[in-house]
């Protein structure tokens, strides 16, 4: 029950991700929105989120987990209600900013408190259902996307919905307790044997509450800290790779090659556009009308030959259509906005299957599951905050750049250049970042006394002496062990 309404905070999450596309369809037709302001709709919300989760450390600290979920979902409730109603665009800003606020601060606080009421054994499974909450949420959001697409006001169906699940949070965490401390892990726990636990548990509270006494900022304390200090690095380096590895566009090497036998497939311009003010007349080739966003494809198929091929702008109040001539209308014309046909489509699908298949139990879920135990008490809610913020800000930026990217290096460029960057990712994960199974969050700081390089090259838990008790470990599970 914790995790479950914990993690519909990632729910939310993946819910707006994902459904603001489908609305956005309907919202730039009914109110006519320039490019400038759908960037500012859609881009709004990932900036909040990465402002809320950088002031969700003070805010955990001062407030708790607990209290800051509860938050967290009355501010993504008041977001969807604006949404619904939302009159004009100024207002419909106003909502996305302030969902953008929820999302943000749940995004780091979620993890930590599931890392936190969890058994060390199964701690890692436990923070996954809020990646795969994240997953369901987009799926969720498509479907809603499809049921509503048709129907008059469905943006504000599509959009207003997201008020229904943080309602449901909100209600749920009214009964749940705060992060483990003694009488909780009691509660959580039922009968097992959880007074080493505790003793752990106090034992860091009073080491925090000594650091609390040496003043200074708690990001500074870390920073000169050497093993806190370099858990941070990973933890910051694996959000920011999680990005950098392409999840907003979605690749992998294989989509790069399916982009590439694509441009190199690319069907010629044969017939001229007769409107030679317009920049598109001067491309000869489709992918390059494809890459520039005032201009779209139009030609006649004859089984899996393109004819009569022409690149041509697009109307200013839709691209569904052309901007003027024989484009619009005829038998045997197609439209292409942002795409051209091609043989090598095959290619692009299977990677993108193998793309979702291979992110979803790796980077996907894992830099929130290890962020979420691998700092100490004292610096777990600014270093979640420090992480999330990484998180949010390389979202933004592979967002703002990739149609730059690849209008300059064009789409199998950009692809092949996020594919380098996840083999950059490769090397930093198997040289700096240590096996924490499970290991109590107590006990993680002795997973960074050494440099980073090395920090993968002892075995796991190398430093740390294991004993059996009577068969059981301190949690309860038959024939593991747990730390002396």
């Amino acid at each position: 029950m914790l995790c479950f309404f914990s993690a519909l905070g990632g729910f939310l999450f993946g819910y707006d991700t994902g459904v603001v596309s489908g609305a956005m369809l309907l919202l730039k037709r009914e109110w006519n929105l320039s490019s400038l302001w759908q960037e500012l709709l859609v881009s709004s919300t990932v900036g909040a989120a990465a402002v809320a989760a950088l002031c969700g450390g003070s805010m955990n600290g001062t407030l708790g987990r607990r209290r800051c979920i509860l938050l967290a979902s009355f501010i993504f409730s008041i977001g969807g209600f604006v949404l619904g109603f939302a009159p004009n665009k100024e207002v419909l800003l106003v909502g996305r900013i302030t969902v953008g606020l929820g999302i943000g601060l749940a995004s780091m606080t979620v993890p930590v408190y599931i890392a936190e009421v969890s058994p060390p054994l199964h701690r890692g499974q436990l923070v996954t259902i809020n990646a795969l909450f994240i997953t369901g949420g987009q799926f969720v959001a498509s479907v809603v996307d499809g049921l509503f697409s048709y129907a008059s006001d469905g943006w504000r169906w599509m959009l207003g919905l997201s008020a229904a699940p943080a309602l449901l949070q909100f209600v749920g965490f009214l009964f749940l307790p705060e992060s483990p401390r003694w009488l909780v892990l009691r509660r959580i726990r039922g009968g097992q044997d959880v007074e080493e636990e505790h003793q752990a548990i106090q034992d860091s509270i009073e080491e925090e509450q000594r650091e609390e006494g040496s003043g200074g900022v708690v990001l500074f304390r870390i920073l000169r800290h050497a093993p806190t200090r370099r858990a941070l690095i990973v933890g910051c380096g694996l959000q920011m790779f999680q990005q950098l590895s392409g999840i907003n566009t979605v690749i992998l090497l294989v989509l790069a090659v399916g982009f590439l036998l694509s441009a190199q497939n690319s069907p010629p311009i044969t017939v001229p556009d007769r409107d030679n003010s317009s920049v598109c007349s001067s491309y000869s080739l489709c992918e390059r009308c494809m890459l520039d966003p005032s201009c779209g494809f139009c030609y006649r198929e004859n089984r899996s030959s393109v004819l009569d091929s022409s690149c041509v702008a697009v109307a200013l109040e839709s691209t569904d259509r052309a901007d003027h001539g024989r484009y619009n209308a005829g038998p045997g014309l197609v439209w292409a906005y942002n795409f051209c046909p091609s043989s090598s489509s095959w290619v692009v699908l299977l990677g993108l299957v193998l793309y979702l298949a291979s992110f979803a139990p790796g980077m996907g879920p894992m830099p929130w599951t290890v962020n979420s135990e691998i700092y100490p008490l004292w610096a777990r809610s600014t270093g979640n905050a420090c992480s999330s913020g990484v998180n949010w800000a390389f979202n933004v930026l592979v967002s703002l750049t990739f149609l730059h990217v690849a209008q300059y290096l064009t789409y199998y460029g950009a692809f092949f250049l996020y594919a380098a960057l996840v083999a950059v990712a490769l090397v930093f994960v198997v040289t700096s970042l240590p096996e924490t199974r499970r290991l109590r969050l107590e006990d993680m700081e002795v997973l960074f006394s050494r440099p980073l390089c090395s920090a993968s090259s002892a075995p796991p838990h190398a430093d740390v002496q294991y004993t059996p008790v009577n068969g059981r470990d301190r949690s309860g599970s038959e024939s593991e062990t747990d730390l002396e």
